[in-house]
């Protein structure tokens, strides 16, 4: 079972946000919040929200029930798009503006288990 986190509009360029990501992409949950927390970028700590967020997402569509570290969870996606920029002016020698670009991002993650959920039998036989 796989389940999703999204987080839009992070004040951080995608470049040094995926830097980071690149970091835990593929990797054990535990072992990409021990990469996260020890990691000195300002994206970890992005990061890091949005993957418990995917985690809490995942354990309440397994039921609510299940606790995550039971059944290894993996980062089986986990990529950073471009956002919108906002555009501001500086003054400049002689009378000139020069633009300043304040850039955005979306970051996205996906978590999976390697371990199978229990079937659960919704079909119970009823007793007449």
């Amino acid at each position: 079972m796989e389940a999703v986190s999204k987080l839009n509009s992070i004040p951080m360029s995608v470049r040094k946000m995926r830097l980071v990501v690149d970091l835990i992409r593929g990797k054990k949950v535990s072992d990409a919040i021990g990469i996260l927390d020890f990691s000195k970028q300002e994206a970890a700590i992005w990061l890091k929200k949005n993957l418990l967020t995917a985690v809490a997402n995942w354990e309440v569509k397994a039921g609510g029930t299940e606790a995550a570290d039971d059944y290894d969870l993996v980062v089986t996606e986990a990529f950073a798009d471009a956002g919108a920029q906002i555009k501001r002016f500086r003054p400049a020698p002689h009378g000139r503006a020069h633009r300043i670009r304040k850039h955005s991002c979306h970051i996205t993650l996906k978590v999976a288990n390697q371990i199978a959920l229990p079937e659960v039998s919704t079909n119970e036989e009823i007793e007449a």
